[in-house]
């Protein structure tokens, strides 16, 4: 029995810790410093930042479109084609009249919005997801949500692997308004390994637009800053004279 038994447990208690130790866990983000992000995208940084007091067809953008981030990772963005009337996606700024437009989010930032019929209150839009692929999976990413002519609404975010097997999904009740005060609701998700190659933004109201701002990025190829170095360099310094200093007594 036992050299049945035995060979049988040692097949399957490795392959059971294997599995363990590669399984990760994907974490919710509410706050955008606790994403500690290395790396961003300012939708701004597009070239086309749309002007609703003076409009220009030019500057709508594709409903798919590439970007790179501020350390030079490729980014492809995918908003569902719209309905009849709805405009393309476009960028705008956040700010009182006649700068741009108010919304809850911090005053003089630059909103991705996924499209809008104009001159209609409550405006119908384009409700995505907004789908942002990496070129290369990261650790973490995320941004803040509103909803264009919404109150109350819930945020959702999900992250998607290499092989684009969902990896978690996340909500969070969030509130729009004009008060230009950043209150709009953090949507963020983070991982130990970079295993996040793709997620999507969406809202639970169907016929409306959703706007984001600044993506904030994990990402694994921006080495840690000289500073973190040197606190590392520092603390192993301490500890090495600390130990040395215990040797001498003992």
């Amino acid at each position: 029995m036992l050299k049945i038994r035995l060979p049988y447990s040692a097949l399957i208690i490795p392959l059971w810790l294997t599995l363990a130790s590669s399984a990760q866990a994907l974490n919710f983000i509410t706050d955008r410093q606790a994403l500690n992000g290395n790396d961003s995208i300012d939708w701004s940084s597009l070239g086309k930042v749309f002007n609703p007091f003076n409009p220009n067809p030019a500057d709508f953008l594709s409903n798919s479109f590439t970007a790179n981030s501020a350390q030079g990772l490729g980014l492809e963005v995918d908003i569902p084609l719209p309905a009849s009337g709805i405009t393309p996606p476009f960028v705008f700024q956040t700010a009182n009249p006649p700068i741009g437009i108010p919304t809850n989010f911090a005053n003089g930032d630059f909103i991705l919005l996924t499209g809008l019929t104009p001159m209609v209150f409550p405006s119908p839009g384009n409700p995505g997801a907004l789908s942002i692929s990496f070129a290369q999976p990261v650790r973490a990413a995320g941004t803040q949500i509103a909803v264009d002519d919404v109150f109350n609404f819930t945020g959702f975010i999900s992250a998607y692997d290499v092989n684009n097997s969902l990896l978690g999904t996340f909500s969070l009740f969030g509130i729009s308004s004009l008060a230009l005060d950043n209150s709009a609701i953090f949507l963020g998700v983070s991982s130990t390994n970079a295993e996040i190659k793709r997620i999507e933004i969406s809202s639970s109201v169907s016929d409306r637009a959703i706007g984001i701002n600044t993506l904030s990025i994990n990402n694994p190829a921006v080495p840690e800053s000289s500073s973190s170095l040197m606190f590392i360099v520092v603390g192993v310094g301490l500890l090495v004279l600390k130990t040395r200093r215990k040797g001498n007594i003992l």
